[in-house]
């Protein structure tokens, strides 16, 4: 399905041009006179698309506009466009979240790939963002011993360590980190830190006293 743009923007003229050239170019175009009017008829969540906002028009601003979206958390990304760039207004809108600024009149390939390239870092960020979920919900699913084990393999620990800690065998901690490396579908040790890395967790070594066990007990 093609991606969606949304036009908001006061000015007939370039709503009419630019919708007729981003149609050509493949797109689906919906187009709004107002900010108040793309409030009125919103897009569907999860749509794939983005907006280009006209940053002065009357009553509600594009950035005004922008500030609600935050709010409600719109996804959909935001393309300013403005007759005149001032450095107050550019830095206030990218730090709320736009992903670019193009000064009116804009050349057309600079418009079609200012829109590319925000569609592709959507993209990439969606992608990324379903890898985490898949390696989260991977070491969720390890038991907890499997978890201890992880935790302190990451840190740097060595078998015989982890297996002091825990009150069990080295051979045993061998036999976890094997399933642990299985689970979470790594081959090194190198993969088990990039995971732990990528999910936050960290991989710092700590010092520790005492053996942490299960219920006071050895491994079974």
């Amino acid at each position: 399905m093609p991606a969606a743009v949304h036009i908001v923007d006061d000015d007939a003229s370039f709503r009419t041009s630019t919708s007729r050239l981003l149609r050509a170019c493949g797109y689906t175009v919906e187009i709004y006179a107002s900010a108040e009017e793309f409030l009125e008829r919103p897009p569907s969540r999860g749509v794939h698309g983005c907006i280009l906002l006209d940053i002065k028009m009357p009553r509600l601003t594009g950035p005004e506009l922008q500030a609600r979206l935050n709010t409600i958390e719109s996804t959909l990304p935001i393309i300013f466009l403005t007759g005149h760039a001032d450095i107050a207004t550019t830095v206030h809108v990218i730090k709320a979240g736009a992903h670019d600024l193009l000064t009116k009149p804009v050349e057309r390939q600079v418009l079609l790939d200012a829109i590319e390239r925000t569609l592709a870092r959507v993209r990439a960020l969606e992608e990324g963002h379903g890898q985490l979920g898949k390696l989260r919900m991977l070491v969720d699913h390890l038991s907890p011993r499997e978890r201890q084990v992880f935790d302190r393999v990451v840190q740097g620990r060595m078998n015989k360590e982890i297996a002091r800690e825990l009150g069990t065998t080295e051979r045993t901690i061998k036999a976890h980190r094997h399933r642990v490396m299985e689970k979470v579908h790594a081959t090194s040790l190198i993969d088990l830190v990039l995971i732990a890395e990528r999910l936050g967790i960290s991989s710092s070594r700590k010092d520790s006293s005492a053996p942490d066990r299960q219920d006071g007990q050895g491994e079974h």
